[in-house]
């Protein structure tokens, strides 16, 4: 229609709500759908986060706040940092947001001019590269393929770096793949990084509490102290702390970004749900000891869900270290026939034909910027999950 923004025409929805109300209305119509789209962990907020925000209504903190963050919120978020990252902010470093998304799209919308490259290894979560075109930047996507764990190395970073790239998206544990980066791969991207002072860093840590067997997690101004007055590090309460609906991210970096991006929200949202706020403060600040368990419920997950997609025929499936994700390979899938008839071309038409002759809704890979391959969130329940994976070996086995 002439009268929309030609912003729109750079943009697409998101293929992962795509998905999700897919299978919500195939559900809502009678099919037997089991959904694993999702970012979603399925565990209940817990109750004394619940109880805080309760606490908030009865007195009264229903009216606006600062528009980046209640004070107390923003010395938990420091604290947060100090405690489990060895990172020193100070309040005026943080900005909270309306979710993690908020927080990552402020910078971008604060920074980006025309031509200015981002650099976003693939696979990457959806909303990254038109994130960076909303706010009219060039995204840069780097392949990062099974050989390497979808991981990037420094010899790719180094090679996609150019005199116009302004930002570095890092995201670790990953979305949509788990893999997740030890402090010596770490230390790799960095080394690279302190080569190129103008290249910004943005550290999407939204994963950090999911974690699996002895892995340690480290963020880059972390590991390289050196690149602390250009890296913007990202998290929320979404996921570690199963409060998706609450709508509450944050950020922490250098005073001046930080007030930039409070500047971007004032005239968007202005500031995040205060009841949220107060729950997101006894999140950080409470009770952490259901942090282990849920992990080690996720882990368990993780170990069945990769053990019975690689039985499935023209499956391979690599074992993640974190977040609650795998993205296996379908490479022996393709060019074949389902037994609906549909011919599996690509990943897409995989998903497509898996959902309408199954019932199990997964993610495309091409969403993601890497194929042949689906995503798969077992952030879900365990029979939920065995069932799910049954019914994608069989569509497999039925594959000619």
């Amino acid at each position: 229609m002439a009268f929309l923004s030609d912003t729109l025409a750079r943009v697409k929805p998101s293929p992962t709500i795509a998905v999700t109300n897919k299978a919500r209305e195939l559900k809502d119509a009678g099919r037997d759908i089991i959904g694993l789209g999702a970012g979603e962990p399925d565990f209940d907020t817990p109750d004394n986060i619940k109880a805080a925000a309760k606490r908030a209504i009865d007195a009264g903190k229903t009216k606006y706040t600062a528009v980046d963050g209640i004070p107390e919120l923003k010395e938990a978020i420091c604290a947060k940092f100090k405690r489990e990252n060895g990172l020193s902010y100070e309040p005026a470093q943080i900005t909270v947001g309306t979710g993690g998304k908020q927080t990552l799209y402020n910078a971008l919308m604060a920074t980006c001019n025309p031509g200015d490259e981002v650099i976003i290894p693939a696979p990457y979560w959806v909303s990254y590269p038109d994130m960076v075109l909303l706010a009219g930047g060039t995204p840069v996507p780097v392949t990062c393929g099974i050989e390497t764990d979808f991981k990037l190395t420094p010899e790719k970073l180094e090679a996609a770096i150019t005199p116009k790239t302004k930002w570095f998206i890092f995201n670790s544990p990953s979305n949509p793949t788990g893999a997740a980066y030890s402090a010596s791969e770490l230390k790799g991207l960095t080394d690279v990084l302190m080569k190129h002072p103008k290249v910004w860093i943005m550290s999407d840590d939204m994963y950090e509490h999911l974690t699996f067997d002895d892995f340690k997690f480290a963020s880059p101004a972390e590991i390289e102290p050196g690149l602390y007055d250009r890296t913007l590090t990202c998290n929320g309460v979404s996921k570690a702390y199963a409060m998706t609906g609450w709508r509450i991210g944050y950020a922490a970096g250098p005073a001046t970004l930080i007030k930039a991006m409070g500047t971007i929200q004032s005239q968007s949202t202005s500031n995040p749900c205060s009841i949220a706020q107060y729950a997101a403060l006894e999140a950080l600040s409470g009770p952490q000891d259901f942090l282990a368990e849920n992990k080690r419920i996720f882990q368990r997950r993780r170990d069945l869900v990769v053990s019975m997609l690689n039985q499935a025929k023209g499956i391979r499936c690599p074992r993640p270290e974190g977040a609650f994700y795998v993205y296996p390979d379908i490479s022996g899938c393709i060019g074949k026939t389902s037994r609906g008839g549909t011919k599996i071309t690509d990943d897409e038409t995989f998903a497509c034909a898996l959902l309408d002759e199954t019932g199990v809704a997964v993610v495309f890979g091409a969403a993601f910027g890497v194929s042949p391959n689906f995503r798969v969130s077992y952030a879900t329940a365990d029979a939920a999950l065995e069932e799910a994976c049954s019914r994608i070996q069989r569509f497999c086995a039925e594959l000619s």
